[in-house]
């Protein structure tokens, strides 16, 4: 509780309150996050299957790095010893948000003998700029960047650290806009549905206290 209380001056009352509160904003950004990662895998899963076929995942074409190889390696995997048949559709939601950003990136070292990867060409130019048909001209390192940064909100969310003292307004924003890049349908179910904006009203009222 160090962090509540130290922003509360030292209030217990006002620190639990920003504590129930910090949990409460927390849940419900995973739903606009979870809106955000179907909606980035499923677009990024179309494109690469039309470039190098539904079992895209494992086509050498793509030159993925070797931690990408390995994700897949572990997803497969994971599907066997659970006696499931390893299809598309289980590989893309076996696969990490982490795995999906990554792929946006640069590329990594494709073997212990030094090569790298070059993700802009292997996967960029040939595919993955259409995965983000309602944001024309977009570069890659365009793509990536707020995604990275979303990637790294939604891992503290899941190791329920503190958020507060984040600019939330940006990141739900952020979180928004780059939805829209690929479906405005899906933005469209955010803005309808989240919680997040009446709650970070909310917390307006809780720092009254304090």
């Amino acid at each position: 509780m160090s962090k509540y209380l130290r922003a509360t001056h030292g209030s217990l009352s006002n620190a639990l309150a920003l504590y129930n509160w910090n949990t409460a904003v927390s849940a419900a950004f995973y739903g606009p996050l979870q809106w955000l990662e179907v909606t980035l895998r499923n677009s990024i899963d179309n494109c690469l299957a039309e470039t190098y076929g539904d079992a895209w995942y494992f086509h050498t074409g793509a030159r993925f790095d070797h931690i990408c190889r390995r994700q897949v390696k572990e997803a497969r995997d994971r599907l066997e010893r659970n006696n499931q048949v390893v299809t598309r559709s289980r590989m893309v939601a076996a696969l990490s948000f982490g795995f999906w950003v990554t792929l946006l990136g640069r590329g990594g070292i494709l073997s212990a003998r030094g090569a790298k990867a070059n993700f802009e060409m292997t996967l960029w130019r040939p595919a993955l700029h259409k995965a983000f048909p309602h944001r024309p001209g977009l570069a890659r390192k365009q793509a990536y960047q707020p995604l990275d940064y979303l990637r790294t909100f939604r891992n503290r969310i899941a190791h329920h650290e503190a958020i507060f003292e984040r600019d939330l307004h940006r990141d739900y924003e952020r979180i928004v806009l780059v939805t829209g890049w690929i479906s405005p349908e899906a933005r469209a179910w955010i803005d309808e549905h989240s919680r997040v904006p009446e709650l970070l009203v909310a917390r307006e009222d809780i720092s009254m206290k304090f």
